[in-house]
């Protein structure tokens, strides 16, 4: 009997050994499946360089959560300091949304906020879409206007919810200066990071500024100082700045590469993207490890060939974006575009802009030849 009893128990510890050893292994490469690691993009930009625009690129993807300049509420919340001082805040806050980890937002909002709290909310389509907004499907191109209105009345606990069920996770930045500041992300082994530098003509950058001084002057301050911001000198030291950083971050990004950022930079200018929208958008995808779908290779085409003139400053809507991209040859002094040229010259040599000597060239000058040094 007592025999019996053994070889029962053995028997059943052969078959639990049996379905652990053939079973579990296949139950964990289901999972592993279902739930790949996120990728992580950072589009790293300035103000006023076709960065809204692109980050929309990303947006409308329906594998994609996006937030459009989240350090923004820190540079709010502590305007008082620099931004080199503010870089450790700004590269904190920016890893726990990539985590997904929303209350780093606490230390900046106030302890009732919502959704709508957050800054540009409504450019994100995936807080204007199942979970963060029952009102429209995942799979739709989602305007901000339409989103705002419907969708603004949701808790803050939302935006953590929805960030978890996504693959990629990507937030457009104009508020870092030193890619050697995400040097830590660059090696955290709990993120996937890709960083896709984004660069503009910085003679369009500044006409672009001109017709938004107002509301980038608490951001300037920040960048220069108050007291260089002021006078005649005042845009063109906000502009040095700008360039010199853009300088500093593609030579870091491309020249001597540490290991850890190999195959994780990639630098795209403005200009590229409007002359050849599907083409970079295909580029772009791809290095983000994205599937560029019929839909949105249609919405990337509307967007960029319509018959608007890009009047409203921070608006992503249909335009003409070739024309709107040139606008600066036509409205722009050419007394003020020899001072940014003087200013930026580096960061124009570098990245592939060609220096106009003359206001005849300004006008006359074919863009095949404006930008024949092709840097990407």
């Amino acid at each position: 009997m007592v025999k019996s009893r053994r070889v029962q128990v053995l028997l059943i510890l052969v078959v639990l050994s049996f379905l652990l050893i053939h079973f579990l292994p296949c139950n964990n490469n289901v999972h592993m499946k279902e739930k790949p690691s996120p990728v992580h993009i950072l589009i790293l930009s300035s103000w006023r360089s076709g960065s809204s625009f692109t980050g929309q690129i990303f947006s409308q993807h329906p594998s994609v959560f996006y937030l459009m300049e989240p350090a923004w509420h820190v540079w709010v919340k502590m305007y008082q300091n620099t931004a080199k001082v503010l870089h450790m805040a700004v590269r904190d806050l920016v890893r726990s949304v990539f985590l997904c980890d929303m209350s780093v937002f606490d230390a900046y909002m106030s302890g009732q906020k919502k959704k709508s709290d957050l800054f540009q909310w409504e450019t994100s389509r995936a807080l204007c879409s199942p979970p963060a907004c029952d009102s429209f499907s995942r799979s739709d191109i989602i305007t901000a206007g339409n989103c705002k209105t419907i969708c603004g009345k949701y808790p803050f606990s939302k935006v953590e919810e929805a960030c978890k069920t996504y693959s990629h996770v990507a937030i457009k930045e104009v508020r870092f200066f030193d890619l050697k500041v995400l040097y830590p992300l660059l090696t955290d082994p709990s993120l996937n990071l890709k960083i896709i530098h984004l660069v503009r003509d910085p003679r369009a950058v500044f006409r672009s500024r001109e017709n938004t001084m107002a509301d980038l002057k608490r951001d300037s301050n920040i960048v220069v100082g108050s007291q260089k911001t002021k006078g005649e000198m005042g845009p063109y030291n906000t502009m040095q700045v700008i360039c010199k950083s853009h300088v500093e971050i593609y030579k870091a990004g491309s020249q001597a590469v540490p290991s850890f950022l190999k195959d994780r930079y990639l630098l795209v200018r403005y200009e590229d993207i409007v002359r050849d929208p599907l083409a970079r958008a295909a580029q772009m995808y791809r290095f983000a490890e994205l599937h560029f779908t019929p839909e949105l290779r249609k919405w990337v085409h509307n967007i960029t060939h319509g018959k608007g003139h890009g009047a409203q400053a921070f608006d992503i809507g249909s335009r003409d974006a070739l024309r709107v991209s040139q606008a600066w040859r036509k409205t722009l002094p050419f007394q003020k575009i020899e001072k940014v040229q003087n200013v930026c010259k580096d960061a124009m040599d570098l990245l592939g802009y060609r220096l106009v000597q003359s206001e005849e060239e300004q006008k006359n000058m074919s863009l095949d030849l404006l930008f024949a040094q092709n840097s990407s």
